[in-house]
C-alpha cells in the first residue's frame, strides 16, 4: 500500500518547553491509525502541526509524497488533510445540510462565479443542486440524512459530533484527522460511531488518523497506533502489543 502520511523527526517547542520531539510515523493508504497517550502527551499538538495551525520547529511531514511542512491551514486542507476538533466547531445557525455544503466549496467542481450567484444564472442552480446531492450522500453515511433541515445547534451532542465529521469529509480529504471523536458519547453512541468510521474508510476510500482516550475504542478500531507521553514516542505497532508495553502501562497508571 502507498504511504499517505509520513512524519520525519517532527518537533515543536514553545519557549523552552519541547511539546513534541523527534516524532516519526508512517500511515498507509486506507489505514485506521491511532495516536494515543495520557493528557498533555502532545497528541493535539501533532494534529495542529500537520494541519497548519502550528509550524514545526524541527522535522518534516509529507502527504502522498508532497512536503507540506510549514504550509498554511488553507493550503494543507486543499491538498487533502481535513480535521475535527476536541471542541465542536459548527455553524450553529445553519442547517445540517448547509454545514456540509460549506465543506464542499473548496472543490473545483462546486465553484460558482460571483456574477452567476448574484444574477442567479443557470450555473448557480446547477452547482447548488450538485452540492445538495453530494451533501445528502455524506449525511446518509453518518446517519444524519433525516436531520438535514434542522439547525445544527438543535442537534443532540452525539449528532453534532457526527456532523463535524461529515463536514470534514465534504472537503474530500486523503487523510481525515479525528480529534477525540467519541468524547462525551455514551457506550451505544460510541459503538455506533465505530461502525460509521469503518464505513467512512471504505465508502470514501479515505485514510483516518484519530486521537482517542477510550482504549476499547482504539483497540477495536485501529490497525496500528503510536503512543505518546510528554511529546515523545513510547511505543508503536498493533494496539494489542503497544498498549501492553510496560512503559505505556506505567505512563497511564503510574508506578
Amino acid at each position: 500500500m502507498d504511504t499517505v502520511l509520513k512524519i520525519e523527526n517532527l518537533g515543536i517547542s514553545f519557549g523552552g518547553l519541547k511539546a513534541v520531539q523527534d516524532l516519526n510515523m508512517e500511515i498507509r493508504e486506507q489505514q485506521l491509525y491511532g495516536l494515543v497517550g495520557p493528557n498533555g502527551a502532545g497528541k493535539t499538538t501533532v494534529f495542529n502541526m500537520i494541519t497548519g495551525v502550528y509550524k514545526p520547529t524541527t522535522g518534516r511531514f509529507f502527504l502522498c509524497g508532497e512536503n507540506l511542512t510549514g504550509r498554511s491551514q488553507e493550503t494543507i486542507n486543499h491538498k487533502g488533510i481535513a480535521r475535527t476538533f476536541q471542541n465542536i466547531r459548527l455553524f450553529n445557525n445553519m442547517t445540517v445540510i448547509r454545514n456540509v455544503m460549506v465543506g464542499l466549496h473548496n472543490q473545483p467542481e462546486y465553484k460558482c462565479g460571483i456574477i452567476s450567484s448574484i444574477l442567479r444564472l443557470p450555473r448557480h442552480f446547477k452547482v447548488e443542486k450538485a452540492m445538495r446531492k453530494r451533501a445528502k450522500e455524506i449525511l446518509e453515511v453518518v446517519g444524519l440524512l433525516e436531520d438535514r433541515n434542522n439547525l445544527s445547534c438543535n442537534l443532540p451532542y452525539g449528532k453534532q459530533r457526527k456532523l463535524e465529521i461529515a463536514r470534514a469529509l465534504a472537503t474530500n480529504p486523503k487523510l481525515l484527522c479525528l480529534d477525540e471523536p467519541a468524547a462525551g458519547m455514551n457506550p451505544h453512541e460510541t459503538e455506533e460511531l465505530m461502525d460509521i468510521i469503518r464505513l467512512i474508510r471504505t465508502k470514501f476510500n479515505v485514510t483516518i488518523l484519530l486521537i482517542e482516550h477510550d482504549m476499547k475504542f482504539v483497540s477495536g478500531l485501529c490497525d496500528e497506533i503510536t503512543v505518546l507521553n510528554f511529546g515523545t514516542v513510547l511505543a508503536q505497532g498493533k494496539p494489542s502489543e503497544a498498549l501492553n508495553d510496560p512503559d505505556v502501562i506505567k505512563a497511564y497508571i503510574g508506578g
